[in-house]
């Protein structure tokens, strides 16, 4: 009896869902949420309207997967900043903001896709709206936690500074492109940071 040896499988296609998800989490980035028909993914993705109303049971419920990836996204990129800099909150924060500053003057960076839905749908009950507020909520309370740990009087004051120029990064790097202020974002943040910290 002849042995066969079994050669390296091929890898199996993605899913259709994975593949409406993928699709779609590039062309809401790229072109806002709203811009995009379910048609337009669909083509996009390779798969049958049907598949996607088979996995999403609407392009609202798709928007909320979107951002729901992205908030994991988001998170990933700020807890590694976190864990490279072990109980040193001004160096995490200063860590992240560094890398936002880079990735903000790239070619065909439209900032955070959550404020960017936020703005796209101003209605308090739209299920995309529902995620961009609460990423933005528990950020917000994380950047105070960390100002806490830094030993400021006021660490509400000193996390919505930073919350602000976070959005300030976001927002002016669609404006400003390679030359815009958003590359300077950790800069002005240990400014206001040591502000903060001076007696």
């Amino acid at each position: 009896m002849v042995s066969k040896t079994a050669g390296p499988r091929p890898a199996k296609p993605p899913l259709a869902a994975d593949r409406i998800r993928k699709t779609a989490r590039e062309m809401f980035y790229r072109d806002g949420i709203r811009a995009v028909g379910v048609d337009a993914i669909v083509n996009e993705a390779g798969v049958t309207k049907p598949s996607l109303y088979r996995s999403f049971s609407s392009k609202d419920e798709l928007a909320a997967a979107y951002l729901r990836d992205y908030d994991a996204e988001f998170w990933a990129r700020f807890d590694a900043a976190r864990d490279a800099h072990p109980g040193d909150p001004r160096a995490q924060i200063l860590a992240y903001l560094s890398g936002l500053g880079q990735r903000a003057v790239q070619n065909g960076y439209r900032g955070c896709g959550l404020t960017n839905a936020a703005v796209e749908y101003p209605e308090p009950g739209h299920p995309a709206r529902a995620v961009a507020v609460a990423h933005k909520a528990e950020l917000r309370r994380r950047l105070a936690a960390m100002a806490a740990e830094m030993g400021v009087d006021d660490p509400e004051a000193l996390g919505d500074g930073l919350l602000l120029l976070l959005e300030g990064a976001f927002v002016s790097s669609q404006l400003f492109g390679e030359a815009g202020p958003a590359g300077r974002v950790a800069q002005m943040a240990d400014k206001l940071i040591q502000a903060h910290l001076a007696p």
